[in-house]
């Protein structure tokens, strides 16, 4: 007989065992991972828990989390039955992963709902997709019978989350000596939205119920996801390795400085935020990222520029966002020019860029991709940003291949 409530998390990579695995199971649940990669399944099903090291900023700790299962994400019937029985579930695929698990996770309502339980399930959502929630609960309802698609609305709570804990990929040196082994801050804080939550609010360690929700959305967004951007696409342009490396470089700190500030005093604008209260979060946030420990690469930080760069994401919202409370976006102006020059060749999305730089000039693609009219002041900030970071010979180091000294 379970002797615990359970949690199933869909996804046992660095957001599912570098952090949900640890909540959950601190909160009493057994806790069971649903993932594809074979050698990972194989791992935490045979030793039934796993390590979590955390590194902070001065002290590494190493955790045994467990009692924890693992069902591979191919046995769609032993993922239902788990779901079936399960006291609350998580995803943490990536939202191009969302369409395939709602089919099990249908067929365990179905289950459960055939079984006559009664009790509301919630789907803690840890997607970096703002409309994650709309769309799981729209693949479920599509997977479910007709008859059954009313207690989707009644029964099950779909419910974002923010994710602000940091954790590195393993290394394939990680991954050979031990494929369950994840690497993670010590960084705690979970932050959900309060009114998605069918019946009770589960009592989870680290989990913050909070509305409004976008509030904490964009200041994740503005704050550490554009901090990031603009380390990685600055830190590029300065030839480092490494975020941290880039952090202490007399030219990239004060710009990030400077953008942060901008997105700061837009957000207190916006939400109400208390200028202490966020300056505090901003300055916990910028310690974090200094975290030589994590070893988070700039490659990391900068990948996917395309994506980056839109209209709604980190750097133009941001921006967007600073305009509308009348704040000239100069610094975040620099992270979006830094953007639109990276031209990592390892990455498929910054070659993409490239090319469509090299066609179409820099106007049409700022208008196409990030949404950026060339006749309104934005573009200019960025024009003028754009040709610094090309003439200037202290911004053009990693295009002829040398790398700074580490900081």
């Amino acid at each position: 007989m379970q002797q615990h409530p359970s949690a199933v998390i869909f996804g046992a990579g660095s957001v599912g065992r570098g952090f949900l695995g640890q909540l959950f199971s601190e909160s009493g649940y057994d806790v069971v991972f649903v993932d594809v990669d074979a050698p990972l399944i194989e791992a935490l099903a045979s030793r039934g828990s796993y390590t979590l090291r955390l590194a902070g900023i001065d002290k590494t700790e190493e955790l045994t989390i467990g009692p924890v299962r693992a069902v591979s994400g191919t046995q769609p019937e032993q993922v239902a039955a788990e779901v079936a029985r399960a006291s609350l579930l998580a995803t943490a695929v990536g939202a191009r992963a969302l369409a395939a698990i709602a089919r099990p996770i249908a067929a365990g309502l179905a289950r459960r709902w055939e079984q006559g339980e009664t009790a509301p399930l919630n789907v803690i959502i840890c997607e970096n997709l703002h409309d994650a929630p709309d769309l799981l609960r729209g693949y479920v309802e599509a997977a479910l019978p007709e008859r059954l698609r009313p207690m989707v609305q009644e029964q099950v709570g779909f419910v974002p989350a923010v994710i602000a804990r940091m954790s590195p990929v393993p290394t394939p040196e990680q991954r050979a000596a031990d494929p369950a082994l994840i690497v993670a801050e010590p960084y705690k804080v979970l932050p959900v939205d309060r009114l998605a939550f069918a019946g009770a609010i589960p009592d989870v360690v680290g989990m913050e119920a909070v509305t409004p929700f976008v509030a904490y959305t964009e200041r994740k967004l503005y704050i550490h996801n554009a901090g990031h951007a603009i380390l990685g696409y600055l830190g590029y342009r300065r030839g480092y390795t490494y975020g941290y490396e880039a952090l202490t470089d007399p030219h990239v700190r004060p710009l990030l400085n400077q953008a942060l500030g901008e997105a700061g005093r837009a957000l207190t604008t916006e939400h109400g935020f208390t200028v202490d209260a966020l300056a505090g979060h901003t300055q916990d946030l910028l310690a974090r990222f200094a975290n030589r420990a994590l070893a988070d690469p700039v490659s990391r930080l900068a990948r996917d520029p395309i994506r980056k760069l839109a209209p709604g994401d980190r750097l133009v919202g941001a921006a967007r966002l600073a305009e509308k409370h009348n704040i000239v976006p100069a610094g975040l102006a620099w992270g979006i020019a830094a953007g639109l020059t990276y031209d990592d060749k390892d990455d498929e999305h910054a070659v993409e860029l490239q090319a469509r730089l090299a066609r179409d000039g820099l106007e049409p693609t700022m208008q196409a991709l990030c949404g950026i009219r060339p006749d309104e002041p934005l573009s200019r900030l960025v024009r003028c940003r754009y040709d610094a970071l090309q003439r200037n010979p202290e911004w053009r180091k990693a295009d002829r291949g040398q790398r700074m000294p580490s900081a």
